[in-house]
This record gives structure tokens, sequence and C-alpha cells, in this order.
């Protein structure tokens, strides 16, 4: 790969870890979700840095292609990325789900007790 290549990884790679760390600082992104994203992110920075290490790893995995290696780490990533989201979403429906019944039970329950005011001032009248 040419020098150009190189460069242009590690920009992308400090441009995304700057853009994550940034969205943590402003609380737009929570560390739990930040956590993948900054292990990819330091993983490019590592190798475009020292693109030996890609080639390294590849060979160690038995990967003929050094760039198949990265497709197949990031599809990786984001698989357990969507794995996370999926798992909280669950969490989340259930208990929006459990808040729904509950603002239903008050609200029939706040509608009971209107109408025995209503029936009892009809008795005192």
């Amino acid at each position: 790969m040419s020098v150009t290549t190189y460069i242009l990884g590690i920009v992308a790679a400090l441009f995304t870890l700057a853009v994550v760390i940034e969205m943590l600082r402003r609380r737009s992104l929570r560390e739990r979700h930040a956590v993948w994203w900054l292990i990819a992110g330091l993983l490019a920075l590592l190798i475009g840095i020292f693109p030996g290490i890609l080639e390294w790893a590849a060979t160690l995995v038995g990967v003929d292609a050094p760039t198949n290696l990265i497709f197949f780490v990031s599809i990786a990533i984001l698989v357990l990325v969507c794995v996370q989201h999926s798992a909280e979403l669950t969490t989340l429906e259930s208990k929006t789900r459990a808040l729904a019944e509950e603002a239903t039970l008050h609200d029939l329950r706040l509608r009971q007790l209107e109408a025995l005011a209503d029936a009892a001032q009809g008795r005192s009248k």
C-alpha cells in the first residue's frame, strides 16, 4: 500500500476516535455504547501506524489477503454492536410495556376515584 493510504487510514482512525470522544464528552453517547467504537478506532489507528501488524495477524490467522482480515474484524465489531443494541432494545421494550400498563392502571384508578367523588358530591346535595 502507498504512504497516502496509510496516512488516510491514520486520519480516519483519529477522526473516528475524536468523534466518539466528543460524543462522550457531550453525553450524547454512553460509555457502554462507545466501547466497541473506541476499540475499532484504536485498532484502525494501530494498524495505520504499524501496518506490519496487519500482515502478521493475517498470516497468524491464515488469511491470504490482509484486507480480508480488516473486513472480517469490521463486520464482527458491527455484529457485536447490533447484538448489544438488540439486547438493550428488548430491555427498553419490556420497560415501556410495563410503564404503559402501570399508567393505564393509574388512569383507571383515577377514573374510579373521580366517579366516587362525583357520586359523593351528588349525594351531599
